[in-house]
């Protein structure tokens, strides 16, 4: 079976991101498989004020330029349309480069970029600290070759209401300046969100990448997003390293049906619950094969099985949630509880061999935030 890892996790509010206890109603049913699927890319989606967005997105992990730049035409190649090059990896240059290189018509490429400006204590300053990150942005796309972005996201919220509104008139005026053409967030919760429109005069996000799998899914996420005219994008599609045993299972035997990995029907699922999804791998094979889900629709008995279990996961992730963040912090916390739900159903599930439950230990520290790109080919899934 194909084993997949996070390349890292970033969490904020953990807790409320990963307890949801009620089944999502289905945000968009088994619908017949749409023409698009022709399209290089897949499937898209229209975003609030007209743009097209690809569903399924390349999004770069922690390593250099260099292998940004090959990993970019190597994604590019397999038809991704849709990259996501955040500033918390480092690699924007690099990724561009492979843009240039690609021989691909920019236009028919959608480019997302994000800042990182949450440690801010007032107004001014995450005003200024989200226009200093705008500039930055730009200044290393433009290195590579890339002078205007489709989108702009802001990795995390600041402290409360008066911060967010900072760091929001900066990428305001990005918008306004013409250097993007859509404003995104990652990781705000609903309040957060209100934080925006509490101003009738503001221009409003049109994605929220936020952690949406199988093993993390909060009913509410796509419904809250959705009502406020926002698409969800899911970061860590697959589940931080594993769906758990009980999903996977059900997972491989959907698959089975329809000729398709547990990873693909799993994706599949984010899909039709009303999601998008970016992904990454250094594998080609697994990229190819997380595109190859728009020629299949699970039937809705599938998707509320596969819903149905991701909330009794999520049930218990709820009650190892209150332990694991104080022990290993926010990233140290997502990992353990990922551990701990791994023991347990190994313990469930599994024949008994012995000790069928693995000590749940927290990564060292840099471990946390960033994969180095020496490591194992076949481990993907996420990004920033």
């Amino acid at each position: 079976m194909r084993v997949r890892d996070l390349g890292f996790v970033y969490v904020c509010n953990l807790k409320e991101a990963v307890t949801a206890t009620a089944l999502l109603p289905l945000a968009a049913r088994a619908e017949e498989v749409s023409s698009s699927k022709t399209a290089v890319g897949g499937e898209r989606i229209t975003l609030k004020g007209g743009l097209q967005f690809p569903k399924a997105s390349f999004g770069l992990q922690v390593y250099g330029d260099d292998t940004a730049e090959r990993l970019t035409q190597m994604a590019i190649e397999v038809g991704y349309r849709n990259f996501f090059a955040s500033v918390l990896a480092g690699n924007q240059k690099g990724f561009a480069r492979g843009v240039q290189k690609s021989g691909v018509p920019r236009e028919e490429l959608f480019i997302c970029g994000s800042v990182v400006s949450n440690l801010v204590q007032d107004f001014e300053d995450a005003y200024l600290t989200t226009k200093k990150g705008c500039a930055k942005n730009l200044e290393a796309f433009a290195e590579g070759g890339i002078t205007e972005l489709d989108m702009i996201m802001l990795d995390y919220p600041a402290k409360d209401c008066e911060t967010i509104r900072g760091q929001w008139k900066a990428f305001e005026e990005m918008l306004a300046a013409g250097q993007t053409k859509s404003l995104a967030v990652s990781n705000f919760s609903p309040e957060q969100l209100d934080c925006i429109f509490a101003d009738p005069d503001a221009t409003p996000p049109v994605l929220n990448q936020l952690p949406y799998s199988l093993k993390s899914y909060d009913d509410k996420a796509v419904r809250e997003n959705g009502r406020r005219g926002i698409v969800v994008q899911a970061w860590g599609p697959l589940g931080s390293g594993s769906l758990g045993i009980g999903a996977s299972k059900l997972a491989e035997e959907i698959g089975q049906k329809y000729g398709k990995s547990a990873a693909q029907v799993a994706l599949r699922w984010i899909l039709q619950t009303g999601a998008t999804f970016t992904t990454q791998s250094k594998n080609k094979d697994h990229l190819k094969e997380d595109l190859q889900i728009f020629d299949f629709s699970l039937a809705d008995e599938e998707v509320l099985q596969l819903s149905d279990m991701s909330t009794s996961l999520a049930g218990r992730l709820s009650a190892v949630a209150d332990v694991a963040v104080p022990v290993g912090g926010a990233v140290g916390g997502a990992l353990l509880i990922s551990a701990v739900l791994d023991s347990l159903d190994a313990k469930s599930d599994a024949k008994p061999t012995g000790s069928a439950v693995k000590k749940a230990t927290l990564p060292e520290p840099e471990k946390q935030k960033k994969k180095s790109e020496d490591e194992d080919e076949d481990e993907d899934d996420g990004a920033l």
